[in-house]
């Protein structure tokens, strides 16, 4: 499945920039490989830029990846909630509440990159749970409804956008 076969409807169009980070791709192998491009990136930048912030207010690339991470678990969790037929409204989240207080300045890299990759194997493993047509299944989160396949794919296009702002504007 290509974010090709992803209909305009399956999400709002708040999320449309990131979706068309994702153009080409196929979920399973765009979240496999995600990881292992990813990790190799994060593992190249220099430890004296972790901490970097480009402007006053803007996040380090230590918060950015704790960013992802936490993105990436709330996304799962609509993903099974959704798949699961599950038609409670979701609320969104602050993603700046959540950086506020994830404590990422404290953490190595290294103990970053372990639960980025770990969140990342159980999002593979829930992904390739779902058939086609659970991978359809819609549900409402924050602003709108949203099809499972299109919160596999934010994810990718989200990860695509950060490491986009890190390349421009932190390297």
């Amino acid at each position: 499945m290509t974010i090709l076969d992803l209909k305009s409807d399956e999400y709002i169009p708040y999320f449309k920039g990131y979706i068309d980070l994702a153009v080409d791709v196929e979920l399973i192998p765009g979240l496999i490989s995600g990881l292992n491009t990813n990790l190799d990136f994060y593992k190249s930048i220099e430890d004296s830029k972790l901490d970097y912030r480009y402007a006053k207010g803007k996040w380090s690339i230590k918060e950015i990846i704790s960013h992802l991470i936490d993105t990436e678990r709330i996304f799962c969790y609509r993903a099974l909630r959704f798949a699961r037929q599950d038609k409670t409204a979701l609320l969104g989240f602050n993603e700046n509440d959540y950086v506020d207080v994830s404590n990422a300045s404290n953490r190595s890299l290294d103990s970053l990159l372990k639960e980025y990759e770990s969140v990342r194997q159980a999002t593979l493993t829930l992904f390739k749970s779902f058939d086609n047509q659970t991978l359809k299944s819609k549900g409402i989160a924050g602003a709108g409804e949203v099809s499972v396949r299109a919160l596999g794919f934010l994810i990718i296009g989200h990860e695509i956008h950060h490491n986009n702002v890190i390349r421009r504007l932190y390297l």
